[in-house]
């Protein structure tokens, strides 16, 4: 990816852009239509209807009311008879009403109103919403009010304001998200990049959805459902690919490989993510209404390319800035966040029961109120109380029953194409009126093959127990023998759009947890993680759907809301369903993923969680406040259904990303131990063969062995993203020979510890048994990480390649350098210091260096220039510790801390192995020209001299050796060694 960055930024530019552009078209193609299912017995008497009586009126209804005289005034009845003769053929093919014959069917029950009924032009409902838009302008007559009612103007009012709504919802997020995005990255650079890719999501989308609606009818949501979806998923996916880039950065690699890296780790993780939420979208495919198509292929095309540009566009950008990604930095106060969360793990961890026990209980309290949930569509209550569509559908529905939307189509359709006898329809529509439920029925047009009948029922609200038992009691009725019953209608096709959701919804529910199951296993290799995964995910799903229902249907909250309580559009259920779940193992992946690295690489299960929570806690907790913006901005429409979308993600997002998966998935994977991680064996090569399980990658830093978590009695496999880090034997003269840092050991010895950067921390400190490796040249100019210890010694822990120093008296030594072979028995504290190039004393500093044997007395003459005795020679006399001429290094036994050797109280080194709760700190090697310089350091630290070292305590004959930096704080502290003469030439580094 680095290697084509230009190519890759100008082939994503240009056809995001082309997209973009031709994807404006789009919203001259939407629909507002798509709720029922084609097939259904409702959907067939309006085909029935219209192939045999022609398009039927209803489409728009026109309220005029005198604002003197009445109705029956022929001067208005004249003016309103050539206004609506004037409308253009174009929009309106059919006209009907109250004028000029004076049908009492459409005068209102006190005869100060009357509608005229307008047949719109067009196939589909988007065409006759253009055909609407046409002429609502051109309706009003001089001497009357006028109110528009019916399916059209609800459905322009939801059109319109949604668009707008959508429109005012990024105008507040965008900025929202921009600074929140700087306070996380902390660089005006980094935060723009997330936002910048989900504007390309976005206008991608909106290609795509123009290329679908060429061919197939997508409603008008589906662009909210991409613009949601596009604009969250890719600034949560920026977000872990952006952090992961600048933590490669940080560890000292080239910028390539730093994109290399973060493709491999996070780009897997945004893969497999963006996989499983598409997936769960992809269920809305298996339902026939195509409202739920369209949010399909909205969703779809959004996460898609999201993660695609994430992966491409991302990463190419990503090259090109390299280290200029921390440009126009934001000086804000910083905190150890992963110290909050390490503690968080902690406190999960020692009471798991305590802490799982009340989230279960609480969270199947906020899903009670499912079970007394009811489906409905949406109508005039979406809209606000004030908006004139709505009015004029509460008053349709109040002075014109018969006309409303809420009466029940009745259609007999003749067999071999004949109508019905007139007999036999009279009989029907007798004992259609002795329905329960029924108070009226009015014959609403015979004509063809079919006789039709409008049947008002008792219950005012469409979606009611009682409307739906009646129009269940009209299916169930006879027909006449020459015909067939066909009910349509508002509550009839709510019944039949449910029966259609609850048969392939079993379907869908299969698709999600077959997918996540098999994913999950593939990735992670466990068999109950995946079932875990599926059944947290279920139980936040659940405990928000409760939620919703207890706002949104049952009322709790609707004033403050300025929301109308009413039945849940099933529609939006699903589609809640889908995105839920889908973030929710979103989530669950981030967080396991982390979890089993640290396991596979030989971690407790407690120290797993800990990693996977102290790693992952910060990111998940902002990519779910960064995805709360954006959705969340969906609830301040004025639209119910928008707002029901945003407060059901943000209800969402809180509980998934707080108590579910920083609380109660940490517990559970406690209470089940390692049985978490567990897989039968046929099962686990099956996975390991699949090639998407973890992997480790080269260490977090060049040439760094990374020390990780580790128990003590323990074996643990060695941890490491990389070789060993080893410094080369140095011999003092031709007659000592480097050795290899391997060396005999116990043979329960524990392996190299891992972790480094990315160490899990651990409490366990003592009873740690030392490893071997082959010792690896050292690169040029190496750095260790380690953690300092807080509060006091660590003694006796070891080191990536070291062997043990068993003999040593002082408590602050007994482990040799990196890649040194031990020596044991020497009783100074300053034992195996690297050599040349490594920024440390070498050969002739007068300290042991590897491949020296023991320094015992009678074995033998020193080798030239060592300044130690070598095998064979002769016990070594009280100065042949010093240092040679002019070299500037300490004497032996000066008590300085040696690279590997066991930590000093409160004087943190390379090699000592991490401590919880404490900040990293990277001993640098000094540049061969001089020690490195720091303006204003904040503490200078003096080390008390050894037992044979002559020069008082205090001394201020001190020398720059080498500094610490503080990761959180980036302060620096520099060494300054007592007992060493006045600086001297430092030892050629290539010596």
């Amino acid at each position: 990816m680095a290697r084509l960055r230009w190519s890759v930024l100008a082939t994503a530019i240009v056809a995001v852009t082309a997209a973009g552009v031709w994807g404006l078209g789009v919203f001259g193609q939407l629909s507002e239509g798509g709720y029922n299912d084609p097939g259904a017995e409702s959907s067939r008497a309006a085909d029935a209807v219209r192939q045999e009586l022609g398009a039927r009126g209803g489409d728009l209804i026109a309220v005029y009311r005198p604002l003197t005289g009445t109705i029956d005034d022929a001067a208005l009845g004249k003016r309103i008879e050539a206004k609506l003769g004037s409308l253009p053929r174009s929009a309106v093919s059919q006209t009907d009403g109250y004028w000029p014959g004076h049908n009492k069917q459409y005068a209102s029950a006190d005869g100060r109103s009357a509608v005229a009924v307008i047949t719109l032009a067009g196939e589909d409902d988007g065409a006759k919403l253009s055909s609407y838009r046409d002429i609502s302008d051109s309706l009003g007559v001089p001497g009357t009010s006028l109110q528009l009612a019916g399916g059209a103007p609800l459905q322009d009012a939801s059109a319109s304001r949604s668009t707008d709504d959508l429109a005012f919802a990024e105008a507040i997020s965008l900025p929202i998200v921009l600074v929140l995005l700087l306070f996380i990255f902390g660089s005006l650079v980094a935060a723009s990049l997330p936002v910048l890719v989900g504007g390309c999501a976005v206008l991608g989308s909106l290609g795509v959805l123009h290329a679908i609606a060429a061919h197939h009818d997508v409603n008008s949501f589906a662009v909210n459902v991409a613009s949601l979806l596009g604009l969250g998923m890719a600034i949560d996916y920026g977000l872990f690919m952006v952090g992961r880039f600048r933590e490669e950065l940080e560890a000292g690699h080239a910028p390539a490989e730093a994109v290399s890296r973060t493709v491999a780790t996070a780009g897997r993780t945004v893969l497999f993510s963006a996989s499983l939420l598409m997936i769960a979208l992809a269920g809305l495919l298996l339902f026939p209404q195509g409202f739920l198509k369209s949010l399909a292929y909205g969703g779809l095309a959004a996460v898609a390319l999201a993660a695609l540009l994430s992966l491409t566009l991302l990463p190419a950008l990503l090259a090109v800035l390299g280290p200029r990604i921390n440009k126009l930095p934001v000086r804000l106060p910083r905190r150890n966040r992963s110290s909050m969360w390490a503690k968080l793990a902690g406190v999960v961890l020692r009471r798991p029961v305590l802490i799982a026990l009340p989230i279960l209980a609480g969270l199947l309290v906020l899903a009670a109120p499912v079970r007394g949930v009811h489906f409905g569509e949406n109508d005039e209550r979406v809209l606000p109380a004030g908006d004139p569509a709505r009015q004029a559908i509460e008053t349709l529905k109040t002075d014109f029953p018969a006309l409303s939307s809420s009466g029940v189509l009745v259609v007999l359709h003749g067999e071999h194409g004949a109508a019905p006898s007139t007999s036999g329809a009279a009989a029907f529509e007798a004992r259609i009126a002795k329905v329960p439920g029924v108070t009226a029925v009015t014959p609403a047009g015979t004509g063809g093959a079919v006789v039709t009948w409008t049947a008002t029922l008792t219950a005012t609200d469409p979606f009611s127990d009682t409307a739906r038992d009646a129009v269940h009691a009209i299916r169930d009725l006879r027909p006449p023998l020459d015909a067939e019953l066909l009910v349509g209608g508002t509550t009839a096709r709510n019944i039949d759009s449910l029966t259609a959701i609850g048969d392939r919804l079993p379907l869908m529910v299969a698709l999600l947890a077959g997918a996540t199951l098999i994913l999950m296993f593939l990735a992670f290799g466990s068999v109950l993680l995946p079932i875990k995964a599926v059944l947290m995910s279920a139980l936040s799903l659940s405990a928000t759907f409760g939620i919703l229902v207890w706002i949104f249907q049952d009322g709790h909250g609707a004033g403050l809301l300025k929301v109308t309580p009413a039945p849940l559009e099933a529609g939006i259920v699903v589609l809640m369903a889908a995105v839920v779940f889908g973030l929710s193992t979103d989530y669950e992946v981030f967080l396991l993923s982390r979890m089993v690295e640290a396991r596979t690489h030989g971690a407790t299960t407690a120290e797993a969680i800990t990693t996977g929570l102290s790693r992952t806690g910060r990111v998940i907790s902002a990519a779910a406040l960064l995805l709360i913006v954006v959705t969340g901005a969906f609830a301040l429409s004025s639209v119910t259904t928008m707002r029901f979308v945003g407060i059901g993600m943000i209800t969402a997002l809180f509980l998934d990303a707080t108590v579910v998966r920083m609380l109660l998935v940490p517990a559970v994977l406690k209470l089940m131990g390692d049985a978490a991680w567990w897989a039968p064996g046929p099962l686990k090569r099956l996975q390991q063969r699949a090639g998407l399980a973890e992997t480790d990658l080269p260490n977090s830093a060049p040439g760094l062995s990374t020390p990780g978590p580790s128990t003590p009695g323990r074996s643990t496999p060695a941890v490491s993203a990389g070789p060993v880090l080893s410094a080369p034997a140095v011999s003092a003269g031709p007659a000592v020979s480097a050795a290899p840092a391997v060396s005999g050991g116990p043979a329960h010895a524990t392996p190299a510890l891992s972790g480094g950067r990315h160490a899990a921390p651990t409490s366990a400190t003592a009873g740690l048994t030392p490893s071997f490796q082959p010792a690896t040249p050292l690169p040029a100019r190496p750095s260790w990480d380690y953690s300092p210890h807080p509060t006091g010694p660590s003694s006796g822990l070891p080191i990536a390649g070291s062997a043990p120093s068993p003999g040593f008296p002082h408590p602050t030594s007994g482990l040799p350098a990196i890649g040194f072979a031990p020596t044991p028995d020497f009783p100074h504290r300053a034992s195996g210091l690297p050599t040349a190039n490594t920024g440390l004393p070498g050969a002739g500093s007068g300290l042991p260096c590897a491949g020296n044997g023991p320094s015992t007395p009678g074995s033998g003459p020193s080798a030239p220039g060592s300044g130690l005795p070598s095998a064979g020679s002769g016990p070594s006399t009280p100065r042949s510790g010093l240092p040679s001429a002019g070299s500037g290094l300490p004497r032996a036994g000066s008590d300085l801390p040696s690279a590997g050797s066991a930590p000093m109280p409160q004087m943190p080194f390379a090699g000592s192995a991490p401590q919880p709760r404490t900040p990293r700190v990277v001993l640098d090697q000094q540049p061969p020209d001089g020690p490195r310089q720091l303006d204003a350091p904040p503490a200078r630290w003096a080390l008390p001299p050894g037992p044979d070292t002559a020069v008082p305590p205090g001394n201020d004959t001190t020398r720059e050796l080498g500094r610490i930096r503080g990761d959180e704080t980036d302060s620096s502290v520099v060494f300054r060694l007592p007992g060493m003469a006045g600086p001297g030439p430092r030892p050629d580094p290539a010596s």
